[in-house]
């Protein structure tokens, strides 16, 4: 019975084969596979871009993330300014009037060696001239005071 089976098969193995039935299943099963290896080959290479667009997308996300972040520095920058300006304005009034009473002292400083240096030279002169040469070995000077040096540091 196993002979008339396959027997059988393959005499209808034959028919297909010269009626052209079983080319037409293989070419069709040919394109199948080629048309299933396409789309394969064709999700690989999506697959390969997708990776690239997602870092394309990351990378553009952070340039704008860091856009913002920039604005809002410069937004917060000029919000210090603002807070900022009238203490600026006080402190370069309070540093003006430091400055005019420092420039008061120093010409009150120059006016007080000049006057010392006027002083000194008419001692001299006056030692110079012998009038008080008494006074000038005892140290004393003719109102019984005891001459000093004025130093200043600047």
């Amino acid at each position: 019975m196993d002979k008339l089976l396959e027997f059988g098969r393959r005499a209808m193995f034959y028919v297909r084969v010269l009626s052209g039935y079983e080319e037409r299943r293989i070419k069709s099963f040919r394109m199948q596979l080629e048309k299933r290896l396409q789309q394969a080959e064709e999700r690989k290479v999506s697959l390969r871009k997708v990776p690239e667009q997602v870092i394309l997308s990351e990378v553009r996300h952070m340039v704008e993330e860091m856009q913002n972040l920039n604005k809002q520095l410069e937004e917060t920058e000029a919000a210090i300014e603002d807070y900022f300006k009238p203490l600026d304005k006080q402190a370069e009034t309070i540093m003006k009037v430091q400055l005019e009473g420092e420039e008061r002292m120093v010409k009150e400083m120059m006016k007080a060696m000049q006057e010392q240096v006027l002083l000194e030279k008419e001692k001299s002169e006056k030692e110079a001239s012998g009038e008080k040469s008494a006074t000038a070995d005892t140290g004393v000077d003719h109102q019984g005071q005891v001459p000093s040096k004025i130093e200043m540091k600047v």
